[in-house]
């Protein structure tokens, strides 16, 4: 018999077996699945793992497969069954993919999986030299507009962290994407643990033996190389795309290339494809809801108390996360993109503008536990100024982008070259400018700012309530030891390419396939990767007709 079913252990026993057996014996009994006579075998599989820290009783919550008198299945080999990738022929038909991140890159593997050539075209360069140019940014105060934080090899995820929960379990199999990533060398505890995720320092490898998988089956990658137009068909009533015009990086020169269908993976910071967009076709552009606000920072010892309590020092724990969310005014206040025993990190895409984020590594083991705290901001939410820029620039959901662009130049001329404007949480709270900062992790540096006085009010007025809402639940988030570091713009984009429910077509361009974040339909790392297989399964049934 197999069935599934949870089980708690104590931090001590989750690897014990001997104990885990004893366990499921107890519950096949209690369940009277079984009489304890008729159990002769057992053996389990762990599905997910999850931390119950509540009351300051730590449990570890084990979900399994339990094979009780029988052989533990194994779906080893199903993996290759399911991607049976294949090496491109010589008169293969091949599909552009404008981005590598993880919608792009997992679109290249589906294609590839019926022998269709993906040509991913990339505008920053490979991790190991866009590693490089992450460097400057806190070394010499220069950031590289097309490779950085944001643009490069494997998108915005590879050097920010690599979180893989996702919430969205109807958009694809979580677990295929999950298990994608074993394949290239991601560790298998991401199958089980119920926030899985890879770490800043061992992603760029996943990404790299990706890109030799692709590259070795045919596909082909042109880094450095940045798209800048679309090529339509002239002979066609309608806006029909037949492929793009890129602009190579290196030697300033333009040429064409073409295929039947285009993916545009771009990200959420690509606001040149937004503009293109706007000119070419401003109905496929659609005003969404994103958010901004600020990146919190607390010694990691500090959270590990206010979620373990008495348990803080215990080895068998992970570095602590957590989840605050509130409603103020109408809108959500919520944190993003917790980091716990990471870094806060410089996220700016161009030099006129100071955007942060967070990341950690593998180990969750820096003395910093850092998130981002946003405030959900409507389209009614812009304030008019950027409305008129955007009807001025030929496309009025373009507003949100504007004001997002906006706050992020504010940013940067409160900060210093890359050092972030910051102030002491109980400051902001008692609108004071802090007369000193205690040391943070992020490594351009901060210097003191008065955050109450110039970020936008809507925002600082809910960021205030919020944290008051947060201690209520969490005594002790509102510390002496809470730093905030400003900006962060980037949890989503303010625009969304519209797109057909059913063929993931671009509403108003033909052969114009969005996926990803920047296409406003996912967010993050495992979102973005099942959209991308989705639209590529999308355009396969479409050449198959």
């Amino acid at each position: 018999m197999i069935l599934e079913n949870s089980i708690i252990v104590k931090p001590e026993e989750e690897n014990n077996k001997k104990i885990i057996e004893q366990k499921i014996i107890s519950l096949l009994i209690e369940k009277k699945y079984f009489a304890k006579k008729e159990i002769s075998k057992i053996d389990y599989e762990v599905l997910k793992k999850s931390i119950d820290a509540r009351h300051g009783k730590i449990k570890i919550v084990l979900r399994l497969k339990i094979f009780v008198n029988e052989e533990k299945s194994s779906d080893e080999n199903s993996f290759e069954k399911i991607h049976e990738w294949k090496k491109i022929g010589e008169n293969a038909q091949s599909v552009i993919i404008v981005g590598s991140g993880p919608a792009g890159l997992f679109a290249a593997l589906k294609l590839l999986e019926q022998g269709v050539k993906p040509i991913i075209v990339e505008q920053g360069k490979t991790t190991s030299e866009r590693k490089k140019d992450i460097a400057q940014i806190s070394t010499k105060n220069f950031v590289n507009a097309n490779s950085n934080y944001c643009f490069g090899e494997g998108g915005a995820g590879t050097f920010s962290d690599g979180k893989l929960y996702t919430r969205s379990n109807k958009r694809g199999n979580i677990q295929g994407v999950l298990k994608i990533f074993c394949h290239f060398g991601a560790d298998k505890k991401i199958l089980t643990d119920a926030h899985p995720h890879i770490g800043t320092d061992k992603l760029p490898q996943i990404i790299n033996a990706m890109r030799e998988k692709i590259i070795l089956l045919g596909g082909e990658f042109l880094f450095q190389t940045k798209c800048v137009d679309f090529i339509f068909d002239d002979e066609c009533a309608t806006k029909k795309i037949v492929g793009i015009k890129v602009l190579d990086l290196q030697t300033n020169s333009q040429k064409e290339i073409f295929a039947s269908n285009v993916i545009l993976a771009t990200g959420h910071s690509a606001n040149d494809i937004y503009f293109l967009l706007a000119k070419k076709s401003p109905s496929s552009l659609e005003a969404k809801t994103f958010a901004a606000g600020v990146r919190v920072e607390h010694p990691r010892e500090e959270i590990n108390f206010l979620q373990y309590h008495k348990n803080a020092t215990d080895k068998n724990l992970p570095t602590a996360e957590y989840k605050v969310v509130a409603q103020v005014d109408g809108r959500g206040v919520y944190s993003f993109c917790m980091c716990p025993g990471g870094f806060v990190v410089p996220s700016s895409s161009s030099n006129d503008e100071l955007v942060i984020n967070g990341m950690s590594t593998a180990k969750r083991n820096s003395l910093w536990s850092n998130a981002a705290i946003v405030v959900e901001i409507r389209p009614e939410d812009i304030p008019q100024k950027f409305v008129e820029q955007a009807n001025d620039a030929g496309c009025k959901n373009l507003a949100g982008l504007f004001f997002r662009t906006h706050i992020e130049q504010l940013t940067k001329q409160h900060g210093e070259n890359q050092k972030a404007p910051s102030q002491m949480l109980k400051d902001f709270l008692q609108n004071k400018k802090s007369d000193s900062l205690i040391k943070t992790s992020y490594t351009p540096g901060v210097v003191s700012s008065s955050l109450h006085e110039w970020l936008p009010f809507h925002i600082r007025d809910r960021l205030q309530k919020g944290f008051w809402e947060f201690e209520k639940t969490k005594k002790g988030f509102i510390s002496d030891n809470a730093v905030l570091i400003a900006s962060e713009t980037r949890t989503s984009t303010p625009v969304r390419i519209a797109r057909d429910k059913e063929t993931f077509e671009c509403v108003g361009v033909k052969n114009l396939f969005p996926t990803g974040e920047g296409s406003g339909y996912s967010g993050g790392i495992v979102s973005s990767a099942m959209d991308g297989e989705n639209v590529a399964t999308a355009i396969l049934k479409k050449i198959k007709q």
